[in-house]
């Protein structure tokens, strides 16, 4: 079978792209040990680098698995994904069952791990409603089949994770999923209007929920609240002022060890900018925006909704996860409890993003195999 010269230069720059993809998973993986082993060395470094590498090998597997699996056999199955998800976040609010941290029960134990299942409820929403919208791309544009449906389903699986309570990963889960609908070619006249309500009603539950408006009156007046709400926050801004350009060494940084709070999780991204400096920082934030670029601009040649929905719905979860994270360590958003791919210490997103990164480069590798059309078919 033999390609135009424009054929074959999209299969070399989908080469390229794929190698990207794998390239950036492994080495901000690699780095997530290096600086675990560092930030966790009040807890017990050794026992948490443990878990994090065996969580890591079961991360490569289950990417791996994604990346050569049938689509078409996965998309014929969304609406139990989807339905298996969603048990799963109904058994996290049952007492006995869900495990509650900090006055948040977002995990299920089995046996010696721990499994978030708002972070699977990710992958259950991307294949419905990439499923969904393709197999009924002719109504795509009405309000019942267009509009209406997808919003029940983000709503049943945003609703569950907000009952957790889990605000940032439900915020997530909704941008995402509304960004989907709009790329499936839902009307703005129905999403604006409903975005805005959406948006509304989430800032009512912020504000009448006293954790949650600490933390937003925290970030809009850090210093003030550098003793308080807002000491995580600020310890984590001194930890990338003191790492200046280029940081005060591996191993050699001071918040972590006695000032910086969970730090091999949520905020881990400080301790990279105090013992590595802006350069290396900049470089990861460099690495997730190149990502998501690379990716958006190759999926632009799918000829398939389904395959186009789904990996820009997992390219999306990973990136905005990430500007998130990056934008609250660094005080230009209110804190969340959302971890950095690929990087912070937890199975459960590590899997995920795996996962989701398998869809998008089995995407990818479909570009590199266009179908054939035969003479009667064209």
């Amino acid at each position: 079978m033999a390609f135009s010269k424009a054929q074959q230069k999209n299969l070399g720059t989908n080469s390229w792209v794929t190698f990207y993809v794998i390239f950036v998973a492994l080495s901000l993986t690699t780095l997530g040990l290096v600086m675990l082993f560092s930030a966790g060395i009040v807890k017990g470094a050794q026992a948490l680098l443990t878990k994090q590498v065996i969580w890591v090998g079961l991360s490569l597997l289950m990417g791996a698995y994604a990346t050569y699996m049938n689509l078409e056999w996965i998309r014929r199955r969304a609406w139990w994904i989807f339905g298996l998800c969603m048990l799963g976040l109904i058994l996290t609010l049952v007492p006995g069952i869900g495990i509650k941290v900090n006055g948040a029960q977002r995990w299920i134990g089995l046996g010696p791990l721990r499994v978030q299942p708002s972070e699977f409820a990710k992958i259950g929403l991307v294949l419905v409603l990439a499923s969904y919208f393709s197999s009924n791309h002719r109504e795509n544009k009405t309000f019942f089949h267009g509009f209406l449906i997808p919003s029940i389903l983000i709503g049943t699986c945003c609703g569950l994770i907000l009952l957790q309570p889990d605000f940032g990963t439900s915020f997530l889960c909704g941008a995402v999923a509304a960004t989907m609908m709009f790329q499936a070619g839902t009307s703005l006249r129905w999403l604006l209007p409903v975005a805005g309500l959406a948006i509304t009603a989430f800032s009512i539950l912020v504000y009448f929920d006293p954790v949650r408006i600490r933390r937003v009156t925290s970030f809009l007046d850090v210093e003030a609240n550098a003793n308080d709400s807002a000491y995580q926050l600020w310890q984590g801004m001194l930890a990338f002022g003191v790492g200046g350009l280029n940081g005060v060494g591996l191993g050699m940084g001071r918040q972590q060890v006695h000032f910086l709070p969970e730090a091999h999780t949520d905020f881990i991204f400080p301790v990279i900018g105090e013992e590595l400096g802006l350069f290396f920082t900049l470089t990861i934030v460099a690495c997730f925006l190149l990502l998501f670029g690379c990716v958006f601009l190759r999926l632009r040649q799918s000829p398939r909704l389904f395959e186009y929905l789904l990996a820009m719905g997992a390219i999306l979860f990973v990136s905005l996860q990430a500007i998130i994270n990056m934008g609250v360590v660094t005080g230009s958003m209110p804190t969340k409890g959302m971890s950095l791919p690929f990087i912070s210490y937890g199975g459960s997103n590590l899997m995920v993003s795996f996962l989701l990164l398998g869809f998008v480069i089995n995407v990818l590798r479909s570009l590199d195999t266009p179908k054939v059309l035969l003479p009667r078919e064209i």
